[in-house]
């Protein structure tokens, strides 16, 4: 056992065994490393990285690689989950030196924290044109023996490029309805009109960027736009990187067409495209997509919830040591699983004796619901009958089979944006149960992840106490997914909450001199520099995050300073956002909120009364990402709800823009033709 033995982080705990003599990321590491004049080799990944348990296996297990680690550095193994700060940092050294990134990463750097050497994936022995990783250990070893002042320049000189690299474009441009049709166009232009999505091999799903062309198709009617949004989820949704058998997503496609996953199960993406496919059935009435939206959420519930509410982190993609193996199927599994049904399964799946992918059967859908049924000659109803009675049968069988590891950490970010999920999919599809584990997970939240000055912390762990200070995006996405809970059950603890979070992300992390915000508080560790980072990449980044949620919560309280916090970041990105919007798709729906056709929706009432609800029916029964809600009485603590009476008692609606609002009703015709004009 090494030190990471005493670590909660089901990563760090992977290598708790390794002869490596690794530290958890802290001062004592620095302080050996300072005191024997010995550089910090810094190794990053997360628990379902498969190319991590590969290198782990190949180098950091093997007792000779790991002598020479011992020998001549101070090891450093960081769970990039539990410290954005430290991943974003050295990452971008990492790229910065060899114009590519990933995980694991390989960093040697100073006892001062100051990075000369990076890299991912070092092989145990010479191939494909890249050295072995001992290799690579002797020759850091030598240069820092034999060519130091050379190594401190280049560190010196690393630190100062990465730390300009961060940080926000001074200036900026007006945002118009003009500049959102161009980066609308940016996108059209990387669509694959083939398979769909906006890139080749390998393909991500790129949830924001759709939110962001949703949003335009409402605003334009452009039937283009929707076509592209159409058929991407359409083809993600068929494809084998969705678990046609439990429900959920894979990180992203191998391939441009959707069809191999790499099969590691991610608590972030299926929260955002649960939430997409959501607003797309709002939008389009297509039931393939509330299909979607409930199996991803229904397989959160069943297997990535902790009893007390929390949600986990990630499925890992391998299982008894090959990747996929839990999801695949050879044909004479399928036929043993499935008995004489497997037949019209088979053709419905793509399940072959070949197989589509490495000899087995990834299961997809090669053709849509109603042309299987036709290819089948059955009747559409009596075919769905059937795949949901095969795919619970599959999914039996499936259940035992040696599962793929479960990364049961909770983080506070990603824990707010599938309570976002939740809590919007309780409200729209009427589901009790989602509803439930939204107030359930917000209340683990309350309980669990804040320390007793209010301040929120980053993870958790059963049986132990939750620890890290948040950053930005724990504050942002949070908040995001409490705002959502209010609006589906009008508790005002939630919006309290939000609006307090949002408090302490101007106080703690707003960047006064240069606008947005840093991703560390300031209160936070020293680190070589304080990031502050603007690309959206799988998650929001931060800074886009925390302006949509002050955007919303200047709407509900009329208080310019969270307006025109976020005003100003937006638009210092207009030039990010309209030449490359692909990295910027939550600056750019931030951006359409704060020009779009914005209402603030005061109902007077209470929630149990039969009238109100009748008109919130009206204000929810459509996709409406402009407006905000809010249900309650005159003495309510939200400033949209105060000094506005009822109608002769009765609940009462008002419709505002700018606080100006027109003539209150009590008719939800009226409320509907007031929220149309």
């Amino acid at each position: 056992m090494n030190r990471l033995a005493q670590e909660t982080s089901p990563y760090l705990l992977q290598h708790a065994e390794n002869p490596v003599d690794w530290y958890p990321w802290g001062d004592e590491a620095f302080e050996i490393a300072r005191s024997q004049d010995k550089p910090i080799l810094l190794s990053i990944g997360y628990a379902a990285c498969h190319w991590c348990h590969v290198m782990a296996h190949e180098s950091f297990e093997d007792e000779q690689t790991a002598s020479l680690m011992n020998q001549y550095f101070v090891n450093v193994k960081v769970d990039r989950e539990e410290r954005p700060d430290v991943d974003q940092i050295y990452m971008s050294a990492v790229v910065a030196m060899t114009r590519q990134g990933g995980w694991p990463m390989t960093v040697a750097m100073t006892p001062e924290g100051k990075p000369f050497f990076g890299g991912t994936y070092f092989p145990d022995s010479p191939r494909h044109g890249m050295p072995s990783f001992q290799q690579v250990l002797m020759s850091i070893a030598q240069a820092w023996q034999n060519d130091r002042a050379k190594i401190e320049e280049s560190a010196d000189g690393i630190t100062n490029h990465i730390s300009q690299a961060f940080g926000l474009l001074e200036g900026g441009e007006t945002i118009t309805n003009a500049s959102l049709e161009r980066a609308a166009a940016g996108l059209a232009q990387q669509f694959d009109r083939q398979y769909g999505g906006f890139s080749d091999a390998p393909k991500f799903p790129q949830p924001m960027n759709l939110e962001f062309l949703l949003r335009r198709y409402l605003d334009s009617k452009d039937e283009a736009i929707m076509g592209m949004i159409d058929f991407t989820l359409t083809q993600m949704a068929q494809g084998g990187m969705y678990d046609q058998i439990g429900g959920g997503f894979a990180r992203y496609s191998v391939d441009a067409r959707w069809l191999v996953p790499h099969f590691e199960k991610m608590l972030y993406d299926n929260s955002q495209l649960a939430r997409l496919y959501l607003h797309a059935w709002q939008v389009t009435g297509n039931p393939l997509y509330k299909r979607i939206t409930e199996e991803i959420l229904d397989y959160v519930l069943r297997e990535m919830t902790h009893e007390d509410g929390g949600f986990y982190s990630s499925l890992d993609a391998d299982s008894e040591g090959e990747e996929g193996k839990f999801y695949v199927w050879t044909l004479n599994e399928w036929i043993e699983a499935l008995g004489e049904d497997h037949l019209p399964m088979a053709v419905y799946f793509d399940i072959t004796a070949h197989g589509n992918w490495e000899g087995k059967n990834i299961p997809n859908m090669p053709r849509s619901h109603e042309e299987a049924a036709a290819a089948l000659k059955t009747d559409p109803d009596e075919l769905a009958k059937l795949v949901k009675a095969s795919k619970l049968k599959l999914y039996e069988v499936r259940s035992q089979r040696v599962w793929p590891g479960l990364d049961d950490k909770v983080l506070t970010a990603w824990n707010g944006l599938m309570l976002a999920a939740f809590a919007e999919a309780g409200r729209v599809l009427e589901r009790p149960d989602y509803t439930a584990a939204a107030v359930k997970n917000g209340e683990f939240l309350y309980r669990t992840m804040r320390t007793d000055s209010g301040r929120l912390l980053r993870t958790w762990k059963a049986g132990h106490p939750a620890k890290y200070n948040a950053y930005l995006e724990d504050y942002a996405f949070l908040a995001d997914g409490l705002l959502a809970l209010y609006q589906t059950t009008f508790d005002e603890r939630w919006f309290v909450w939000a609006r307090t979070l949002a408090d302490q992300i101007i106080d703690h992390f707003h960047d006064a001199e240069k606008g947005g915000f840093f991703d560390t508080s300031d209160d936070h560790e020293g680190l070589i520099f304080r990031p502050k980072d603007t690309q959206d990449n799988a998650i929001p980044s931060g800074n886009a995050a925390a302006v949509t949620i002050l955007l919303q919560l200047s709407l509900y309280t009329g208080e310019g300073r969270y307006w025109d916090i976020a005003q100003a970041a937006i638009e210092s990105m207009y030039g990010a956002m309209v030449q490359y919007p692909s990295g910027f798709g939550q600056w750019l729906t931030a951006a359409a909120l704060m020009i779009g056709n914005q209402q603030e929706i005061a109902i007077m009432g209470k929630t149990e009364d039969a009238a109100t609800a009748e008109l919130l029916e009206v204000v929810q029964s459509s996709f409406q990402p402009y407006h905000v809600v809010a249900v309650g009485s005159a003495k309510s603590d939200i400033p949209l709800l105060q000094n506005r009476p009822q109608i002769d008692g009765r609940p009462t609606a008002y419709v505002c823009q700018n606080f100006a609002c027109q003539t209150p009703t009590t008719d939800p015709a009226e409320l509907q033709q007031q929220m149309k004009n």
